[in-house]
């Protein structure tokens, strides 16, 4: 981390940001439901009428990253068009929607001495959300923010600064036409890097939470720096299990779509893991699918057997979030096997079994210590969106809070609310 005096001009700006938020924090504590929804709807209005100085802001980030050599994938994943900004627009209005996550009382009980005690949802406070490339984490991000009554500072990355900065501007917009404070939304514009450290030691005691949005590197970098709790997944190591009572055309429509729907994001399978029962039956098909599809196949000697343009496997591919069409395949002997085999290798982000045995399928969900587990569906589902929490900051993947996709409802805490009558302790 780079050294900063108390006088730098940065610190200096960083920690005025860190003032702001957390006195917008209070605001948005007691911010009313219908505020809440007002501040999105008109974000969401406000998007689509910026709709060309956004496509002109994102134009100018896509020149200079063609410029800097930014690698096509990533270049994908910076580029907002007419269909991506509607979409923008449409998930903040589906997160207006939603329930409002603040005041839930989750439990309640009394006491014999006639205490009434509940447990009640509650805003966790000042978010900070540091995220790459993609320019709609900040649309996702400070609606998701709002919606649970939290403060947000946002740092994206540079290569992005002058498209999240408009789609900013729309956020801040919604905001102010609730009678909310802009600065619940702060975004933060230096492209210095040291910014970021700051952030990570938490901004004079004004951020209470770090959720980190992007590649390995970012997110092994937050967990190592932060100073203060941090919400994230490091590596999405996915696996789908054939199961020997697995169908054959749900197999094969499963593992297809787990790994070649978008290779790219966090939910794409990276190994598939077969019953020696069915490794002619159902494997040799899969491969074929996949083969055919594009994807590098990387098998361990039995698979190689039944199918011979595969790849040799190594150990280190066991560990590999590959993001990309490579996938690494195993035969097992049997449900337990699998399971060991993940328990081992996976990174507690999404795994799945394709099987019609019930019993097996149940064992494999109880057994298998991810943030999610399926039958008989693809890991891509592992989304937000798909959950219908209308979006996502991230994929907790740790079980001191919220795990799996991290919506509104898993941007709170909770505070214990006492009612008595008098009573004093003996």
């Amino acid at each position: 981390m780079t050294a900063h005096k108390p006088g730098d001009s940065l610190q200096a700006e960083m920690w005025a940001i860190g003032a702001a938020a957390r006195q917008a924090a209070r605001a948005m504590r007691e911010t009313s439901a219908e505020q809440k929804t007002k501040a999105l709807m008109t974000a969401a209005a406000a998007i689509r009428a910026r709709k060309e100085a956004i496509l002109a802001a994102n134009k100018a980030d896509i020149d200079a990253a063609k410029a800097a050599g930014m690698p096509a994938p990533m270049i994908d994943r910076l580029m907002l068009n007419e269909a991506r900004i509607e979409a923008m627009a449409a998930g903040v209005e589906t997160v207006a929607a939603l329930p409002d996550p603040v005041g839930r009382e989750l439990a309640r009980w009394s006491r014999p001495n006639g205490l009434d005690i509940a447990r009640v949802a509650t805003p966790i406070g000042v978010i900070g959300i540091i995220y790459e490339s993609r320019p709609n984490v900040t649309v996702d991000a400070g609606a998701l923010t709002v919606k649970s009554g939290n403060a947000a500072i946002l740092r994206g990355g540079s290569d992005s600064i002058r498209s999240a900065g408009a789609i900013h501007a729309a956020m801040a917009e919604g905001l102010k036409s609730a009678g909310l404070p802009e600065t619940a939304v702060q975004y933060v514009k230096t492209p210095d890097r040291a910014a970021v450290g700051m952030m990570l030691e938490g901004l004079d005691g004004n951020i209470d939470l770090i959720i980190p949005r992007g590649g390995k590197g970012l997110t092994s970098r937050v967990m190592r720096e932060a100073r203060v709790p941090v919400l994230a997944h490091l590596e999405g190591i996915c696996h789908v299990y054939i199961h020997e009572a697995a169908d054959l055309a749900k197999a094969r429509a499963i593992a297809l779509n787990a790994k070649m729907r978008r290779t790219s994001i966090c939910g794409a399978a990276e190994t598939l893991l077969i019953d020696r029962k069915v490794l002619s039956s159902h494997g040799l098909p899969i491969l074929a699918d996949l083969a055919a599809a594009g994807c590098e196949i990387r098998g361990d000697d039995a698979v190689r057997s039944v199918f011979p343009p595969a790849k040799p496997v190594s150990e280190e591919d066991w560990r590999t979030e590959y993001l990309d069409a490579i996938i690494a395949v195993r035969s097992v002997d049997g449900l337990n096997e699998a399971i060991g085999h993940i328990e081992t290798y996976g990174s507690h982000h999404t795994d799945a079994i394709v099987t019609e045995d019930a019993a097996a399928a149940e064992s494999f969900m109880t057994s298998v210590d991810s943030a999610i587990v399926l039958w008989n569906a693809s890991t891509q589902f592992a989304d937000g969106g798909e959950f219908g929490m209308g979006a996502e900051i991230g994929i907790g993947t740790g079980k001191m809070h919220a795990r799996g996709p991290v919506g509104a409802e898993q941007l709170t805490t909770f505070k214990y609310v006492v009612r008595g009558t008098g009573q004093t302790r003996p």
